[in-house]
């Protein structure tokens, strides 16, 4: 039998490629996503990741069906953009339940399962801006600041049942995470720099890599039998990542500013 996949937020960008790419592979995909979508070889299953009911009666659906969740790809999110300042504190709750809270609600539906089975893997698309954190942007950074964090807490917590986790750090994606991005502009006169900052950041978006590439690296990293626990893609954000090891945070800080504003 065919390892059985769940893959949150599969309607579209990232998730929809990895769909894909799992499907190619001879995976049992399932996709996870409130909006219905139809790709061939691949099963779509209704659910809100901000409800935990729905999402353990996703899970349990899977489980009923194929008796077993050998991997679990968490990549539904959003962004949101704008100064710390103007932001509502309704508009950051919203960021970090769907980011945060609705990867928890994945993961917790998905242990019994993977726990029982003594085996699973979690992968976790968090982003680049978890550990380079974007100016106008940082309430999405600091959700996936929080993602990275999750993933080592529980890669401790579940190694006795040989359940892996890792996140994978994408840079910029071609997809359209871009166009659903959530943009509060208030502030804009106080905060002259906003507009170009998100304006750079969008166009670095649709530039960047094809997502593809980055369900294919999620495939491998649910492969891998002992993974490390994050990951980019490209040799461009490899480079970044590695320059926020070896450089001061406060000469990191400043070029990420230079490059945004």
């Amino acid at each position: 039998m065919p390892d059985v996949v769940i893959i949150t937020g599969a309607s579209g960008g990232i998730g929809l490629a990895a769909c894909k790419v799992f499907e190619q592979k001879g995976f049992r995909v399932y996709g996870l996503c409130r909006k219905p979508f139809v790709l061939e070889g691949v099963y779509f299953v209704a659910c809100d990741v901000t409800d935990r009911d729905s999402v353990f009666n996703a899970v349990s659906y899977v489980k009923n069906k194929e008796g077993r969740v050998d991997t679990l790809i968490c990549n539904a999110g959003y962004g949101i953009a704008g100064s710390v300042e103007f932001t509502d504190v309704e508009d950051i709750a919203s960021q970090f339940e769907v980011n945060v809270v609705g990867c928890v609600n994945c993961i917790s539906a998905v242990l019994p399962i993977m726990r029982k089975q003594n085996n699973g893997s979690i992968v976790i698309t968090s982003s680049l801006a978890a550990i380079i954190p974007i100016p106008f942007q940082a309430f999405y950074s600091m959700s996936k600041a929080a993602l990275n964090a999750l993933t080592l807490a529980l890669r401790n917590e579940l190694r006795p049942y040989n359940i892996r986790v890792s996140a994978l750090m994408p840079g910029d994606i071609k997809t359209g995470f871009t166009a659903s991005r959530v943009k509060d502009l208030r502030g804009k006169s106080e905060y002259p720099l906003m507009l170009q900052s998100i304006s750079v950041m969008e166009h670095d978006e649709q530039n960047g890599m094809d997502p593809l590439r980055i369900g294919t690296k999620l495939m491998k990293i649910s492969q891998r039998k002992y993974p490390r626990p994050l990951y980019t893609a490209g040799a461009k954000y490899h480079a970044f990542a590695f320059l926020t090891r070896v450089l001061p945070n406060r000469l990191v800080n400043w070029i990420v500013g230079k490059l945004y504003s």
